[in-house]
């Protein structure tokens, strides 16, 4: 649980900086397994559904650091994780088990600050009551040594005045360090990484700036905004912005996760509407439970199929209002299920591989929405 050197000094006091601090859990899925499972700690171990038999075609959830240094990561099918690394120990998922461990980890996080936001079930921005960089990586360290010690979880912790500078710091400490960015080191900092490093850049945008001489953050520097804005949009504008050390989100950002997701893949492809509702419907109910865990409610849902021959397709809809439970949410992802499966009808047809439901427009639930499902049908009184 070591920490990376402090890059730089505080701003000049104008008013103190509000830190933040970025917490990823290592390896999540893996490290709640190693807790049951002490033997296994130093080893190759792969959470997911065993290369063997039909289950053959899923994927692999999380990887020990071990794994991983032969080349596994999440997302990989797991017969090619096999290939990579036939000596790990594979181990079935057991989400109940990672929901619970999770809610622990929120519940110990919120002991060390007033405010947490939880961005999926193994990250969180942390706003401890500091004011100084020295204050901010102390409360960085007691919360690593508290997962350590009472939940067995390593952590990789940023810490910056801006959440997107701290998200990328926590992937710079990983696995288990602290990385301090100062306001004034942001453009010292981000110069050196891959434009691939700045969360939302995938491979399209990745490509585009590539084709413009752009390979790191540290290149965009030189442009002015305008440059980009034609290509990218407002995004553009925002890589510019954080190149030159001065990213545009607010300091102290609270907006909360912005989507979750579940995915099932087929034992063998689903040709048919009756084997595809029944997934969905699942996917529906885990998300609604998993966002209700976090007090979450959801503006938007989307349902996407991964075809047999590995093309992807998406539909989406924003809903009037933020909503849930999961009534609403499963009523939607079968809509737009239904409208995936029927287009792809019209145009011949192809069996679906893969089915992922997501939630969309995540905000924090400040009091419960009641559902119609929570309460007793009324029974009418009978007529004689």
């Amino acid at each position: 649980m070591g920490s990376a050197p402090f890059l730089g000094e505080p701003p000049p006091p104008r008013g103190p900086p509000r830190w933040l601090l970025y917490v990823d859990l290592d390896a999540f899925y893996v490290a709640c397994e190693l807790r049951d499972r002490p033997g296994l700690v130093g080893r190759p171990v792969i959470v997911g559904p065993p290369p063997t038999g039909p289950a053959s075609r899923g994927v692999v959830l999380s990887a020990s650091y071990e794994a991983r240094a032969f080349g596994v990561h999440s997302a990989q099918p797991a017969v090619a994780a096999q290939r990579l690394c036939p000596d790990a120990t594979w181990i079935p998922p057991d989400f109940a088990k990672y929901g619970r461990i999770a809610e622990a980890a929120l519940a110990l996080l919120r002991r060390h600050a007033p405010r947490v936001v939880p961005y999926s079930i193994d990250e969180a921005v942390v706003l401890p009551d500091v004011h100084s960089a020295d204050s901010a990586r102390a409360a960085a360290e007691a919360i690593q040594r508290a997962l350590h010690d009472e939940l067995g979880l390593g952590a990789s912790v940023g810490v910056a005045t801006s959440r997107l500078v701290a998200k990328m710091a926590s992937d710079r400490a990983k696995p288990g360090k602290i990385v301090v960015v100062a306001p004034e080191a942001v453009a010292a900092f981000v110069a050196p990484l891959p434009v691939r490093a700045v969360p939302g850049v995938g491979p399209r945008t990745e490509e585009l700036l590539h084709d413009r001489g752009l390979e790191t953050v540290g290149d965009l520097a030189r442009l002015r905004p305008s440059d980009l804005v034609r290509t990218l949009g407002g995004f553009g504008r925002e890589l510019v912005a954080l190149a030159r050390g001065t990213p545009s989100e607010a300091i102290g950002e609270e907006t909360g996760p912005r989507s979750r997701s579940a995915d099932h893949t087929f034992e063998r492809d689903a040709d048919a509407w009756e084997a595809i509702a029944p997934v969905v419907e699942g996917l529906a109910e885990e998300l609604a439970s998993s966002v209700a865990r976090e007090r979450l409610r959801f503006g938007g849902v989307g349902v996407a199929f991964r075809w047999g021959d590995f093309e992807r397709t998406q539909r989406s809809r924003t809903l009037a209002a933020a909503r849930e439970g999961p009534a609403a949410l499963r009523e939607t992802a079968l809509y737009l299920a239904r409208q995936l499966w029927q287009a792809e009808e019209g145009a011949g047809g192809r069996p679906v591989r893969t089915v992922s439901v997501r939630v969309e427009r995540l905000a924090d639930r400040t009091q419960h929405q009641a559902s119609l499902e929570e309460f007793e049908p009324r029974r009418s009184p009978s007529v004689k």
